[in-house]
């Protein structure tokens, strides 16, 4: 049965409302501060906070319901948080999928799984037109066309991938179709007028986006999206689509818009160790570049081939100081920076453990405004998870079916 729009806006509004009165705790730049800002705000927490090591940072950011339920006697509402961000896992409507070898062939496994839960998550529709949105190789689309004996319309930018598709449907006799195209286009916005069903797993911010306001003009039977990189938009700042989002007082930048992105549960132990290592060294040249007089503030240095971080800080330094133009003095003591650039990422893990307690709520705000925005415009709208947090945690689904 669908969530009543009644149902999901007063959901909305409750996360508004927590959202906006710690916005303190999870607005900012982590990598901007040298201490934790709310000292003066939350004492209790912050002493709290200093007596944790990385290890045990790193758990609490693991688990939101562990965290909320330690931190509740400095932050009351942490439980609330997390309870109103629950959803169930949608129960499989769709036909049962026999995972044919030929089907799975160049698909990596997490997404292979990722695939067959999403589909299987899609209720079971009548027969008709299908649109694969920023369909890559129509991974999604040859499985919904195989287990539903469907016609699939593939949406892909990238001309080789919409080639490498169609050798593959043709070559297993799958009726499915590549065009390759701008989902910005109104060609694009043809293809949803002429579908009934349209899915997106994981489309960029406003490319899934654009899918639901064309599919609010061209009025499919129903819409499947699981969302995905929030902060890929065109706008310096979040643009709310629903009526009951734009009253909102919340103002979000694309950087506010990644925190629910920066989740690690499927990073292993080396990626984890190299990005304390990397983030160290950034933070340590930070400091370096202060001390010297070039800014106040946080300077970001261009992403670097990993294999310099064996080479130890100095080296980066020198190479982050040549990409910025800034003179090193001779007589520089790098190990007293790379110290300071060590403390500094303890400093960022805790504020990015307290951040954990609204990556969700963050996700679920931006989540719910797609939600009510497909509700105020005609359609049943569901809001559920197709698989666990541990295959993918982008796994929100957005199900809308035309009323009527």
């Amino acid at each position: 049965m669908s969530q009543s729009f009644l149902v999901q806006k007063e959901r909305f509004l409750q996360i508004d409302a927590l959202l906006q009165r710690h916005v303190s705790l999870w607005q900012g730049m982590p990598f901007d501060c040298l201490d934790l800002p709310w000292r003066a705000s939350h004492p209790e927490l912050c002493q709290w906070l200093d007596l944790l090591c990385l290890k045990e940072l790193q758990a609490y950011k693991e688990s939101p319901e562990r965290l909320a339920e330690t931190v509740k006697a400095w932050l009351p509402e942490a439980a609330q948080l997390v309870s109103l961000c629950g959803t169930e896992v949608e129960p499989q409507n769709g036909p049962e999928i026999h995972c044919d070898p030929h089907i799975a062939t160049g698909i990596p496994g997490r997404k292979w799984s990722q695939i067959t839960a999403f589909n299987s998550a899609i209720p079971l529709s009548s027969k008709g037109a299908w649109l694969e949105w920023c369909a890559g190789k129509g991974y999604l689309g040859r499985v919904i066309s195989a287990t539903r004996q469907v016609g699939v319309t593939s949406l892909e930018w990238q001309e080789a991938l919409c080639q490498d598709g169609q050798a593959y449907a043709n070559q297993h006799q799958l009726p499915m179709h590549f065009v390759q195209g701008d989902a910005f286009s109104p060609e694009s916005e043809l293809l949803v007028s002429h579908c009934d069903h349209a899915v997106a797993l994981h489309a960029c911010g406003d490319l899934h986006v654009t899918l639901l306001r064309h599919s609010v003009k061209a009025k499919p039977q129903s819409l499947s999206v699981s969302p995905c990189c929030y902060h890929l938009i065109n706008e310096v700042y979040y643009q709310p689509l629903s009526i009951v989002a734009t009253g909102s007082l919340l103002s979000l930048s694309r950087h506010d818009l990644k925190l629910p992105l920066q989740e690690t549960v499927t990073a292993g132990k080396t990626v984890r160790n190299k990005r304390i290592v990397e983030v160290s060294f950034r933070l340590g040249f930070d400091s370096l570049q202060r001390a010297l007089g070039h800014s106040d503030s946080y300077l970001p240095v261009p992403n670097i081939q990993k294999s310099l971080l064996n080479e130890g800080f100095e080296e980066f330094c020198r190479w982050a100081a040549d990409k910025k133009g800034i003179s090193i003095p001779d007589n520089t003591d790098f190990a007293a920076f790379l110290s300071q650039g060590e403390q500094r990422f303890s400093t960022v893990e805790k504020m990015e453990t307290i951040r954990t307690l609204f990556r969700r709520p963050l996700e679920m705000w931006l989540v719910l405004d797609r939600a009510l925005f497909l509700s105020e415009n005609g359609f049943d709208v569901d809001v559920t998870t197709f698989c666990a947090r541990e295959l993918t945690p982008r796994n929100l689904l957005i199900q809308a079916t035309r009323k009527g």
